[in-house]
């Protein structure tokens, strides 16, 4: 292993920790409704759990409202319960062959509540950055033990670790940032 394997692998980690957060992100609630919401909602399809997006689709009929249309009719009010006994908050309602789900305007104590977990979602991942940063490190000094390379090439590498960890740190500060805006906009 060489030191510009290092510095890729650690890239390629620390790349994955922003992919995982903005996935984390899209699931937090904002005032608008977005089909995203309910993507983690699992529905029992005979017998077996499955993801809402595999028995239904799921649009959005307005900026406040999700329409989850099922392929089969008996499953209606299965994805209905499933949706209601979410940790999410929602009352769907059935018209027909379609469930409409309203996502009330949050509250200021809830969006409060959501910036926290905006904030909780980003302080785990600078977290998982700076380990992938230690491990990168720990790494290159193994590199030196094994006289592959130099002390300097190992204090470069070093160097070059920690502007690619602010780099990251930065960008997941900015994704913060935006998610919070978002989150707090009436």
């Amino acid at each position: 292993m060489s030191i510009s394997d290092v510095k890729k692998s650690a890239e390629q980690r620390m790349q994955k920790s922003i992919e995982t957060l903005k996935s984390d992100l899209s699931k937090v609630r904002t005032g608008r409704a977005h089909a995203g919401i309910l993507d983690h909602v699992m529905v029992d399809y005979y017998g077996s759990p499955t993801n809402l997006s595999q028995v239904a689709n799921v649009t959005l009929i307005d900026a406040r409202t999700i329409g989850v249309q099922p392929w089969e009719k008996k499953m209606l009010s299965v994805i209905e319960k499933a949706i209601r006994e979410s940790d999410l908050g929602l009352n769907p309602s059935s018209q027909g062959d379609l469930i409409r789900v309203p996502t009330p305007p949050l509250t200021e104590e809830r969006r409060k509540e959501m910036v926290k977990l905006v904030k909780t979602e980003g302080e785990d991942a600078k977290i998982a950055v700076r380990n992938i940063r230690r491990d990168a490190n720990e790494s290159l000094k193994k590199l030196v033990k094994e006289k592959t390379c130099s002390e300097d090439e190992e204090r470069r590498g070093q160097d070059e670790v920690q502007k690619m960890t602010d780099k990251f740190v930065s960008e997941i500060d900015k994704l913060l940032l935006e998610k919070e805006k978002e989150v707090l906009t009436v």
